[in-house]
């Protein structure tokens, strides 16, 4: 069938030692996945159940680019996370089942209008302001399994202007990430092309134009992006 409008064309991430790309669906993100982080915004870290919140795949942005500063706000945060990537999914996947499912993984942030999101959160409004706008999340090449394995512990940091500001250990997530794709299968079909994002730990703080963000996670990948 022809469209009235042309059709946008797919968001397409790199794949570390490959021509092709990796196409994505959608972005799901997990908030307050780790126990400090949760501290720092005024939460109980206890482990109640996840929640989740999306992006749009055309909110990404592709490895090492600027990072427009965006309008309606005077508060951006910086969010580093560890990015699973996955090449199947279904509903209801068993913990046991889960990491079946990821192609690869990669490091992102999660940048947040933090002032739109304490004002949405105060009223009991959606965040997707403050959330889902554009360029908010900048993400790595996607490095696959067969490469590195399922990372369960390892270093993920990010510094600005070469100080570091976030540092936390993959293994100190809350949820885990089989039980966060479980978890996500039981609200949502998974399908391959779906990017997690999987949680940021403390430290988030406030970028300006001007700032040159570094991140990784020691041994996936690593990210630079300049805040215009």
């Amino acid at each position: 069938m022809q469209t009235v409008i042309p059709l946008s064309p797919p968001v397409l991430l790199p794949i570390t030692g490959s021509l092709v790309g990796f196409p994505v669906r959608r972005v799901y993100c997990v908030g307050r996945n780790y126990a400090a982080h949760a501290i720092e915004m005024g939460h109980d870290p206890d482990r109640e159940p996840p929640f989740f919140f999306q992006k749009n795949p055309d909110n990404l942005l592709v490895a090492d680019k600027a990072f427009p500063y965006p309008q309606r706000t005077s508060d951006v945060h910086h969010e580093v996370e560890l990015v699973v990537a996955l090449k199947s999914g279904g509903a209801d996947i068993p913990v046991e089942q889960a990491l079946d499912c990821v192609y690869g993984y990669g490091v992102g942030i999660d940048f947040t209008r933090r002032d739109l999101q304490a004002e949405a959160k105060k009223a009991g409004k959606p965040w997707a302001a403050a959330k889902a706008f554009e360029h908010s999340a900048p993400v790595s090449e996607i490095v696959p399994v067969e490469a590195i394995g399922h990372p369960a512990n390892g270093n993920i940091w990010l510094k600005v202007n070469g100080e570091l500001r976030q540092q936390g250990d993959l293994d100190q997530m809350i949820w885990k990430i089989p039980e966060v794709i479980s978890e996500l299968s039981r609200l949502f079909t998974l399908a391959p092309g779906d990017i997690i994002m999987t949680g940021t730990p403390s430290g988030v703080g406030p970028v300006v134009r001007g700032d040159t963000v570094t991140c990784g996670v020691d041994g996936v990948a690593a990210l630079a992006v300049t805040v215009r």
